[in-house]
């Protein structure tokens, strides 16, 4: 279980903190975030700045060598850890149906991770309804080669009934808690809760509108709830304005406070 929480874009404090420059963060977020990789400096001796994980955003994208997300790996400490997005072709293009090729070279390439490997992201497009019958066959062939925490976030009003929550449940899929929230239920993480992984995008202007103090202490509240019960990540999306690095440390601020004694100075 994760120990406490932190953020920035697409970012989680774990219990045990990658140590990282802000320089760092900007270097390593223009590689994942699909732009040219650049070098990645890593400051273990320097403490100021704290981020332990890093979402890939442009797996979706594009593929990448298995020997890209190796250089990754090697570029950060060993507590660092990656969740990564599943390509669209499997999702957006597929629609979770024939998808077994894909997948099973997703999985090789993002296996050059190694242990730095955290949840893969399932971002389902707004027009996919849920198909039950295909979504138990696509759940099932994840499961027969990969073990690890999938995190999924739909979009479509059906995926939040009861049917898909326990489809969920049993293939141990976790539903994102999404900001903007797609339904009445969208905002707190369903179906299986063995992982928590919150994705905030802003509002409200999605991807751009910055988050207010108020706003953000409420979500401190709810992610120190759950990360006493499950691992737990959160992650900011909102960096179209560079917003979420923003944010991202005003939460991280919050949670390193409430964690100080009362004799702390």
């Amino acid at each position: 279980m994760v120990d406490g929480l932190a953020l920035t874009l697409r970012a989680d404090l774990g219990k045990q903190f990658a140590e990282m420059r802000l320089l760092d963060l900007v270097e390593l977020a223009a590689a994942v975030l699909g732009r040219e990789s650049p070098r990645i400096r890593l400051r273990a001796n320097q403490r100021a700045n704290l981020l332990p994980v890093a979402e890939i955003n442009s797996s979706f994208y594009r593929a990448h060598a298995r020997t890209t997300y190796e250089r990754w790996a090697a570029a950060t400490p060993s507590s660092f850890r990656f969740s990564v997005k599943v390509p669209r072709v499997i999702t957006h293009e597929h629609g979770l149906r024939n998808a077994t090729s894909a997948f099973g070279r997703f999985l090789d390439e993002t296996n050059g991770l190694g242990e730095r490997r955290g949840p893969l992201l399932l971002q389902l497009p707004p027009s996919l309804s849920l198909d039950a019958s295909a979504a138990r066959r696509f759940f099932a062939m994840v499961r027969d080669g990969y073990a690890g925490p999938v995190a999924c976030e739909p979009r479509h009003e059906t995926w939040f009934r009861s049917t898909a929550s326990k489809l969920l449940l049993e293939y141990r899929i976790s539903r994102v808690a999404a900001d903007p929230a797609r339904a009445p239920n969208g905002a707190e993480p369903g179906g299986w809760l063995g992982l928590r992984y919150f994705r905030w995008h802003g509002q409200p202007r999605v991807y751009w509108s910055s988050y207010d103090a108020v706003v953000l202490s409420s979500l401190v509240a709810r992610l120190q709830a759950h990360a006493r019960e499950a691992e737990t990540w959160c992650i900011f999306d909102n960096t179209a304005s560079g917003a979420a690095l923003v944010n991202a440390w005003q939460v991280m601020s919050a949670v390193a406070l409430a964690r100080k004694p009362l004799n702390a100075k």
